[in-house]
């Protein structure tokens, strides 16, 4: 069974340079998606690693140390609870040919 550590990212960064800022840190090892979104936070950053400890390499070591990103908030999630199957989550997007 593969143990995925999972961590929920809210980064403040210069307005000027969010698509860029967003594609750094999209780039970074460890980070599944990043979202510009609407509200108090410009981007949303997940992380997802295989050892608890990679999570502070990430996010402390990488995210936070790309030009730009002005802050961060991190939210380690303890269980995830969903309707879709972490595998499609996974996939490449192609329907099943049932």
């Amino acid at each position: 069974m593969l143990i995925v550590n999972t961590a929920i990212v809210l980064i403040d960064c210069a307005t000027d340079s969010i698509p860029e800022v967003a594609q750094a840190i999209a780039d970074i090892d460890g980070v599944s998606e990043v979202y510009s979104v609407t509200g108090q936070v410009d981007l949303i950053a997940v992380v997802r690693v295989r050892r608890f400890e990679d999570i502070a390499t990430v996010i402390t070591g990488q995210i936070s140390k790309v030009p730009g990103v002005l802050n961060t908030d991190s939210h380690v999630a303890f269980s995830v609870f969903s309707r879709h199957d972490l595998d499609a989550a996974f996939s490449l997007g192609f329907p099943d040919a049932d």
